[in-house]
């Protein structure tokens, strides 16, 4: 930039050769200076401006499009950009049907370490061997004098065991508050609530997530801000949920049992009351999967939803409701019961001689074999198939657990006529007793299907009209005689009108195919009050074994049905049941008008 001087020499001298003010000439190139700098200033602020200018145009289109997007998407609960924010958020109680806890939240602490702060590394692990047994004492030695410089010493303590750490004086040991899921209840209602174990981990916080049952089944909304102020409420009782598992526990070792299941569900809701299966596990403390042997035998494995059994003549009732509601047949009508029933080179055979005929309701109150098979060939395999699928036996039971949807039943790769004809008494078909209780409920609540459900106070549309009322009432008068006049007289309870039918399904072996000769299934699936149903129970058990007589004895009139009977009489009354007695039959009196 080449500055023009402010008094020109040349110029200068030409205004004093004309006696002009050499001054002038200063004062004009001045001016101009000035206003050449004032134009730049202005060019250069103008600049800024329109910088500027466009910055903010940007930022106000940016914001306006974030908002449009925002107004547009899905309302969400705001969460802390903090790093540990969602892993701390509180888990919801579960509680049940009357609000009561069944799981919960406990504050505890972990145990970590920095071995670069230990002043006695080996004094600190004896100490921490002393506290905590399980603890391996040269590992840790190894991990505090090695190049470690942090090490979880254990997840959760108590705070007995934090005082103890605290009382060894070790700057390096230190600890992390941790939210824990605790049961209260301890065992009880284990296979429903399931358990739930940390996630994600950090130094100052963990996440709990579910891993079986409820807890995982409903983990998103038990893990959810918006929701974890109000807590989840299952259909169970925990007192009927007590007083069935003892009963239960009792019986199961009474009949030398290796396992037993039992459930009562409420015939108008599908609510589930208590549902149980043995043996059991503390949620507190979850076993690990087993790795090795028959996964049947675990304690995590669920008797009442993943049990997938032949469940002997219990299934025989649904046969003959089918028939009635068909017009096949009446409660009166004779089936030839002659037998053995040939069918190719197979046999079919009763328990014991019925005689050669006898009528439909004689047929479900002695439990032949022969009579059932004889009206399933008048139903035919594919009406039986799709009758079946109405009451739900074909499919995974719909029940809120995980587990229950891998209890896939076990059908006939060709459903024959002789499939057509075993099935209808229970076998060649495998279901859990879940689904009986189900199809129980369905016959009871006036002929419409009822879905299980372990969640209290769901609205749900009534199910379809699967048979009709009067089939189910005549059904219904079919199980009570089996308790007053059939297989099933162990489960009579004075005041508790009781109507079921007993199966007895011989087990299968789990390899090489075939059936034990010493080994069954007993089941007994009740109903009460026989006369105006509500509850629904089913009781099964594994391997039973009744030996107070001179003979082993396993059917289950001996076994399940004592066990269902003596769980009725607990826990009617705590079901707000009240005892009535049935008027007695008036023998040699007869009502004569006046």
């Amino acid at each position: 930039m080449i500055r023009t001087p402010l008094r020109p020499l040349a110029r200068i001298l030409e205004a004093r050769s004309k006696g002009e003010n050499p001054d002038a000439i200063e004062r004009e190139n001045i001016r101009i200076r000035h206003e050449q700098m004032r134009d730049r200033a202005r060019k250069r602020a103008e600049g800024r401006l329109f910088v500027l200018g466009i910055i903010f145009t940007l930022s106000f289109v940016l914001i306006g499009g974030r908002m449009g997007v925002l107004a547009n998407s899905e309302p969400t609960e705001p969460r802390s950009s903090v790093a540990g924010a969602q892993i701390v958020a509180q888990r919801a109680d579960i509680v049940d049907r009357k609000g009561r806890i069944l799981a919960t939240n406990f504050e505890t602490h972990s145990l970590y370490a920095q071995p670069e702060q230990l002043v006695d590394p080996e004094r600190a692990a004896d100490e921490l061997v002393r506290i905590f047994p399980d603890l391996d004492r040269e590992r840790l030695v190894k991990d505090f004098t090695g190049k470690r410089k942090f090490l979880w010493i254990k997840r959760k303590i108590s705070p007995e065991q934090k005082q103890a750490v605290h009382d060894i004086g070790e700057p390096g040991l230190l600890f992390g508050p941790r939210e824990m899921r605790l049961y209260p209840n301890g065992r009880l209602a284990s296979h429903v609530l399931g358990g739930a174990s940390f996630g994600r981990e950090g130094v100052h916080a963990a996440e709990v997530i579910g891993v079986a049952g409820i807890e995982k089944e409903f983990d998103t909304r038990l893990r959810d801000p918006a929701q974890s102020h109000e807590p989840l409420r299952l259909s169970l009782d925990l007192s009927v949920q007590a007083a069935v598992e003892r009963v239960l526990y009792g019986g199961m070792k009474l009949m030398n049992a290796k396992g037993a299941t039992a459930i009562l569900m409420e015939v108008k809701t599908g609510e589930i009351v208590a549902v149980a299966s043995l043996p059991d596990f503390d949620p507190n403390d979850r076993p690990r999967p087993p790795t090795e042997g028959d996964p049947t035998d675990s304690p995590l494995f669920n008797r009442a939803v993943q049990g997938v059994y032949e469940l002997g003549s219990t299934l025989k009732i649904f046969t003959v409701a089918q028939a009635l509601d068909m017009g096949l047949v009446n409660a009166n009508t004779i089936i030839d019961t002659k037998g053995p029933l040939r069918w190719g080179k197979h046999r079919i055979s009763d328990f014991r001689n019925y005689g050669n005929e006898m009528s439909v309701t004689k047929v479900i109150v002695k439990s032949s074999n022969i009579g059932t098979a004889r009206i399933a060939q008048m139903i035919g395999g594919e009406r039986q198939k799709a009758f079946l699928k109405d009451l739900g036996f074909l499919d995974p039971p719909p029940v809120e657990i995980v587990e229950a949807d891998g209890a896939q039943p076990l059908l006939p790769r060709n459903w024959s006529e002789l499939s057509t004809m075993t099935i209808s008494y229970g076998h060649g078909i495998s279901t859990s007793p879940m689904h009986l209780a189900a199809g129980y409920a369905t016959l009871a609540n006036g002929g419409r299907k009822v879905t299980p459900t372990l969640l209290h106070g769901t609205t749900t549309e009534p199910g379809p009209q699967v048979i009709s009322e009067q089939t189910a009432r005549v059904s219904m008068d079919m199980l009570r005689k089996v308790v007053t006049e059939g297989t099933a007289s162990f489960g009579e309870v004075p005041g508790y009108a009781v109507g079921g039918k007993t199966g007895t399904a011989d087990k299968p072996k789990a390899r090489g195919g075939g059936y034990y000769e010493d080994k069954v299934l007993a089941t007994f699936a009740s109903v009460f009050p026989a006369h105006d149903p509500e509850y629904v129970l089913v009781v099964t058990l594994d391997e039973p074994v009744e030996t107070s007589g001179d003979e082993p004895r396993r059917t289950a009139g001996w076994t399940a049905v004592p066990v269902a009977a003596e769980i009725i009489r607990r826990v009617a009354p705590l079901l707000g049941l009240r005892p009535q007695i049935e008027p007695g039959e008036l023998a040699g009196i007869t009502l004569t008008s006046n």
